[in-house]
């Protein structure tokens, strides 16, 4: 019966990051510094909030886009934070996370045949999604470009069959964004070749030498552009599983039909702990925020250094050194684990552009960046590199 499965599973495996980390997880005495989940706990109203409405028996179904007070703090969050301008009576869709919500608006603007544009390298969850809905990636270099997609490497990556083109800012995993001059630009070359955005800007609250600008505060571009965020990252809500998405109303309606088909709904309690995060909990992610930001200072000191190049990150909680040696980066970062006891996510995980590279998670306390780097360190100056 195994040639009876959908066929383009066999060109698909388990990420990357998650196959090093389960590989590593055999050894002992390992300092990780390679998932990129919050270390802080859920603030305590949330998740009073979460509770609360498991005793109130707000347990059934939802509206398929989501309970309407979420959806309005959602628009109302969106327009204050980022100058947006989206109705939550049809414009809003709450997800089951954000990577649902990528999926569900791959699903509703893809057709066998598209080209999807990735500018690598990125974070490994697109890439699947993008061929279980038919498409062909297609990547863009940016590791001589500051790790940045510009309007110039878009324009020459186009073809009659672009469809799409996914833009992670701030990125995982090299922590980069775009300015607002540079989105201006990128914007211009969506209008003139009529192709969609996928703006995944799930870590728009980890932003820390400037303000987050969303492509799609460019009025003109309103209709190209499907924005992706959630509460995972800058709530410290990764397990509550809820995203959003934001489209204009003619495509969000269709994008609707397949999420009501794909899950109903989102998770119910999960919704009403977002709803309180969104309402009552703004200054939540400043608090977190200025503490990445001087573990940012920190790690980057460190490499400096340690003499290791890197392109300085302006959001998330990852830095993207360059690792010198003779081998590929997966055995560098296999050898780090048996010989330094530090893991670092290879780069080769963000696509064949993130070679040379490793990814170092910063969402991790002082003293455990502390004993990661201090091995690290060794391991350079023992092996003189």
């Amino acid at each position: 019966m195994k040639n009876k499965i959908n066929t383009t599973l066999s060109d698909i495996e388990i990420s990357g990051i998650r196959q090093f980390f389960n590989m590593i997880s055999k050894y002992d005495d390992v300092v990780s510094l390679t998932i990129g989940q919050p270390d802080f706990a859920t603030p305590g109203h949330v998740k009073e909030a979460a509770i609360n409405a498991l005793n109130n028996d707000r347990t059934t179904y939802t509206h398929n886009a989501g309970i309407i007070e979420l959806r309005r703090a959602i628009s109302c969050y969106v327009k204050e934070s980022f100058c947006l301008d989206y109705d939550p009576a049809d414009e809003i869709i709450v997800t089951v996370g954000a990577s649902q919500a990528i999926d569900i608006t791959l699903r509703t603007i893809i057709e066998p045949g598209d080209e999807v544009i990735l500018p690598g390298p990125i974070y490994p969850g697109y890439e699947p999604l993008i061929k279980l809905a038919g498409a062909t990636v297609k990547y863009v270099d940016t590791s001589n470009n500051q790790f940045k997609l510009t309007a110039d490497l878009l324009e020459d990556a186009i073809t009659e069959k672009t469809k799409c083109v996914i833009t992670p800012y701030p990125s995982n995993p090299t922590g980069v964004s775009l300015t607002e001059s540079e989105l201006s630009d990128i914007s211009q070359v969506l209008l003139n070749h009529q192709i969609f955005m996928i703006a995944d800007e799930i870590y728009s609250e980890l932003v820390y030498d400037d303000s987050h600008t969303s492509i799609a505060s460019f009025s003109e571009v309103r209709d190209h552009v499907i924005v992706i965020n959630g509460v995972s990252k800058s709530h410290s809500m990764t397990g509550f599983r809820i995203g959003y998405l934001l489209a204009p109303q003619w495509l969000a309606g269709q994008i609707l039909k397949v999420h009501q088909y794909n899950v109903s709904c989102a998770a119910t309690p999960s919704q009403y702990a977002a709803l309180e995060a969104i309402q009552n909990g703004r200054y939540d992610p400043a608090v977190m925020k200025q503490s990445y930001g001087e573990r940012r200072e920190y790690v980057m000191k460190r490499l400096d250094r340690m003499g290791l190049e890197y392109v300085i990150p302006d959001g998330a909680f990852y830095i993207f050194p360059r690792i010198p040696s003779g081998s590929s980066t997966f055995e560098t970062a296999v050898e780090l684990v048996e010989k330094a006891g530090v893991a670092l996510v290879p780069g080769s995980a963000f696509s064949i552009y993130g070679e040379g590279y490793v990814r170092l998670s910063y969402a991790y306390s002082k003293e455990t960046l502390k004993k990661g780097l201090d091995r690290l360190e060794q391991y350079l100056n023992t092996n003189n590199l």
